[in-house]
């Protein structure tokens, strides 16, 4: 079975605490802090890789965390960083992210990060000043980014091979490559896609046979509508159609309800070359097989090709396989859509994130009480532990340096308020 989906939870490694430690040696009475910063915690990146097929393995594991960063120690010994955590999926995997981001990762050795690490924190040597020249506080390390991300193969074939249910592709593929399709008098013999390899003189096409699509595939309906992505990434489509359907239906209106698929599901593949194979051309006499081809060749003009073929007799498939190995040329890349290859970023180029005002939101949420939100000042709670008396006087004066302590002023904050920042708990009186 192949496994084309899979949503996996990644988390970056948080980093390691500085160390709060003094210098401690003979003959040095008035050692000072020496406590070294810890260590940034380990990421968690994807790589293509060429020997994997599909995506398999993350149904035995959903869960990838890399490693933490090592706490500071004296003596100014810095934390060890944390080793990073290298997930590796085969090429043609779309990797979305929560905001909507996307990845394609589709030449080996490819890499996108998904779960950065968390920085380490700072040894109390950093906040000695002439003032404070014994800090007894460091900084916490922050912990790494986490969150769950979507994983979508979608198949690198040069064909794509479409068309009803039970329409041949299987039978021709199977033919034409080293592919072993199963291959039934029944619609729907095919449950997933299957890859084959047509061998040329000088070189190789890879082919792919698409499950069989049924009017509403690109709504939702039938089994094609899970394997419509793979045909997204190919240079050519195949469309097989019946000569001779077991149902007694139109191959004029199969035909129509193929296309109409395609172009629903994405408007891109409506523009893709085609080529027309009527299959099973065995089942019917020579004369009603060369009349349908020559309507068909009327009907959608020179640029698309009409073959008869017939995967019992062999009748039409060199003429197929030549018809494929000129109709993509040796030099095309695969097309990977506009993701495929980012725009060149001109050098030094340096990009910042965007900061509102202040960086925080003062509310008032009780008639005495008030809460401050914002990322700056969550990184700051985070980093520091508010029950170390240096700490929390630390903390307060970069609150003041930041403008909290002003907003909550203009806010109507009073000593002996109740006051939230970034869901601790404090107790602060500015006119201290």
């Amino acid at each position: 079975m192949l496994y084309d989906k899979a949503r996996i939870f990644v988390q970056g490694g948080p980093g390691g605490n500085g160390c709060q430690s003094f210098r401690r040696e003979a003959h040095v009475p008035r050692g000072g802090p020496d406590g070294g910063d810890g260590g940034h915690g380990g990421r968690v990146e994807l790589l293509c890789d060429a020997s994997l097929r599909d995506l398999q393995s993350f149904k035995r594991k959903a869960h990838y965390k890399a490693g933490r960063g090592r706490h500071g120690e004296g003596a100014m010994r810095h934390g060890a960083a944390g080793e990073d955590l290298v997930v590796r999926v085969p090429p043609g995997t779309q990797v979305t992210m929560p905001d909507g981001t996307t990845y394609d990762l589709t030449v080996p050795g490819q890499r996108v990060v998904v779960a950065r690490g968390g920085s380490g924190g700072r040894g109390n040597k950093h906040f000695a000043t002439p003032t404070r020249q014994a800090p007894r506080f460091a900084e916490r390390g922050l912990p790494g980014e986490e969150r769950w991300i979507d994983l979508r193969l979608k198949l690198l074939a040069d064909v794509g091979f479409v068309g009803l249910p039970n329409a041949g592709k299987s039978s021709l593929l199977g033919r034409m490559t080293r592919a072993a399709p199963k291959v039934g008098s029944y619609p729907f013999t095919t449950l997933e896609p299957v890859l084959g390899t047509l061998d040329g003189t000088e070189r190789q096409l890879v082919l792919a046979d698409i499950p069989g699509l049924i009017e509403g595939a690109s709504e939702g309906q039938g089994l094609g509508h899970e394997f419509l992505a793979h045909v997204e990434r190919t240079k050519l489509l195949v469309h097989v159609l019946d000569l001779a359907p077991l149902d007694g239906s139109d191959p004029v209106a199969n035909h129509a309800t193929i296309e109409a698929e395609l172009a629903g599901y994405d408007e891109r593949l409506a523009q893709l070359p085609r080529i027309l194979a009527l299959s099973k051309a065995d089942l019917v006499p020579a004369e009603e097989a060369e009349r349908a081809r020559a309507e068909w060749s009327e009907r959608l003009g020179p640029d698309v090709p009409v073959i008869v073929t017939s995967s019992a007799t062999g009748q039409g498939l060199d003429e197929l396989a030549a018809e494929l190995f000129r109709r993509v040329p040796e030099d095309a890349p695969i097309d990977l859509g506009e993701l495929a290859e980012p725009e060149a970023l001109a050098e030094h180029q340096v990009f910042r994130p965007a900061r509102s005002d202040k960086g925080f939101v003062v509310e008032q949420v009780g008639r005495r009480a008030y809460r401050v939100t914002g990322p700056r000042v969550e990184v700051l709670m985070q980093r520091f532990d508010v029950e170390n008396e240096e700490a929390a006087d630390y903390i307060e004066r970069r609150l003041v340096r930041m403008g909290v302590i002003q907003a909550l002023e203009e806010a109507g904050f009073e000593p002996g308020d109740d006051l939230e920042i970034a869901g601790v708990e404090l107790e602060l009186d500015p006119t201290v």
